[in-house]
């Protein structure tokens, strides 16, 4: 198998190959390697060399075989050694796998590499000091959002089908819309979290992927969902297996419509429009559509993510038995930790009553209605630079305002818990990728893939391929 062979397949087509015998398992990973190897020259998004051997993943699951790459996010898998892209934590090795990388190895997938990640996470551009930017296959001047980059970066540019992402403000959203990817953030306690991890950022983030078609999202979260032992969240089970409901008749669906991000930042009218024409096509599938927005106050979103943003990322970093060296640290990162050491418990009784706030108002919002059609991003995909994480002139919250203006309509149903998925369903004059945002009630991913599966239909986005992609 020739890697541009390789790279026409999305995982569940390569893992038919696989499972019939129309190509093995060392060639398809021989290949992986080669189309990782050309690719990442270009778009910098490995955070270490490819493994010498790839991770076992089981003989018998569903995507047996099929190359795949983890983020360097957290301690992921026994004996790999992660960053969270800083230079901090050199030599930080995992001691065990977490759960949702036991569910990757349970789903037979073969992890080749670690990909790039800005520090700790906290960004919607992946430039951090210690890799430098990862550049968006679609134009190299380009950002690839955040904080799953180098994966997006990768499965756009062709060099695996699927890449494990995670979501605590748009992390796998923003990257798809970048890249032109789908990108899934499950309902809280849909996927596991644990052992060593209570509740991720506070419950707002979500272990995901990125993946090119619809159907390797369904089945990928086939593979993942369901709580780990302890885990503190627990979303109600689907009724069938969420592969069977790509291709299922939603029924006709109450669609509400907003272009206006709830913070007043202004919206790129190339970005709008897409976001309205998807519409027009499930107007002209026969759902009814309306302009409508839950009603809340920004601020209290700004309430919930910045002491949520301090305390969960400078917790393990101040407790750990050795302290980071904090010249070795970003700007933003120093700033959190000094910020962290001055906040109070009531801060942090304030932060909740702030969820509260918007989490009453936003399911209430879905009684009304079945979906919420949003732009992922207020923009196209930003140039180099235009986040700058390591500026010493910011507070979190100024990092924060400056990283919503960017992506504003995604950190809302993080704090709310409800599902969401980027589809790449539009372009811009220029070529570039324009994501669609689509939400739906809690637990009620199974609608959001029978929605994405007509749009993919109806809009198809498979044969559109970067300049930079595996040849």
């Amino acid at each position: 198998m020739k890697p541009q062979e390789y790279a026409e397949f999305d995982a569940t087509g390569l893992a038919r190959a696989l499972r019939v015998g129309e190509v093995g398992r060392a060639e398809v990973e021989e290949a992986a390697r080669e189309a990782l190897e050309s690719v990442n020259s270009e778009v910098n998004g490995l955070a270490l060399p490819l493994f010498a051997e790839a991770l076992a993943g089981s003989p018998d699951g569903p995507f047996a075989g099929v190359p795949f790459l983890i983020k360097d996010s957290a301690p992921m898998a026994e004996g790999v050694p992660f960053s969270l892209g800083s230079r901090a934590l050199r030599g930080v090795t995992a001691r065990h796998d977490s759960d949702v990388m036991g569910r990757f190895r349970a789903a037979g997938l073969a992890t080749l590499g670690v990909t790039t990640v800005p520090e700790m996470g906290l960004s919607f551009s992946t430039e951090p000091v210690r890799y430098g930017p990862t550049r968006n296959p679609w134009d190299l001047t380009r950002g690839v959002g955040g904080s799953s980059g180098g994966a997006a970066a990768l499965v756009a540019a062709g060099a695996v089908p699927v890449a494990h992402g995670n979501d605590g403000a748009g992390s796998v959203r923003v990257p798809a819309s970048c890249c032109g990817l789908v990108g899934l953030k499950p309902s809280r306690g849909r996927t596991p979290c644990g052992p060593d991890i209570g509740e991720a950022f506070f419950g707002m983030a979500c272990e995901s992927a990125l993946t090119r078609t619809v159907r390797d999202s369904a089945r990928l979260l086939d593979a993942l969902q369901g709580p780990g032992v302890g885990d503190k969240y627990t979303a109600p089970p689907p009724a069938r297996p969420y592969a069977e409901e790509v291709g299922a008749d939603p029924g006709r669906l109450r669609v509400a419509v907003t272009t206006r991000a709830w913070s007043g930042v202004p919206v790129d009218p190339e970005v709008a429009v897409v976001a309205v024409e998807v519409c027009g096509v499930l107007a002209r599938m026969g759902h009814e559509i309306g302009e409508a927005t839950p009603a809340l106050d920004w601020e209290d979103v700004l309430g919930v993510t910045v002491p949520f943003g301090v305390i969960s990322t400078a917790a393990p970093l101040l407790n750990a038995p050795r302290r980071p060296d904090p010249a070795l640290l970003e700007a933003v990162t120093r700033r959190l930790l000094e910020e962290a050491g001055r906040m109070t418990a009531l801060d942090l009784a304030a932060a909740f009553d702030a969820q509260n706030r918007l989490s009453r108002s936003v399911w209430a919002f879905f009684t009304r209605y079945d979906l919420l059609v949003t732009p992922t991003l207020a923009g196209l995909p930003a140039p180099h630079g235009t986040l700058r994480y390591d500026d010493p002139g910011h507070t979190f919250r100024s990092w924060q305002e400056s990283m919503f203006a960017y992506g504003p309509f995604t950190a809302l149903f993080n704090v709310t818990g409800q599902p969401a998925i980027s589809l790449p369903l539009g372009q811009s004059q220029g070529g570039l990728p324009v994501g669609v945002q689509i939400v739906a009630p809690y637990g009620r991913e199974d609608l959001l893939f029978r929605v994405a599966a007509l749009l993919e239909e109806a809009m198809p986005w498979r044969d559109r391929v970067p300049p930079v992609f595996v040849r």
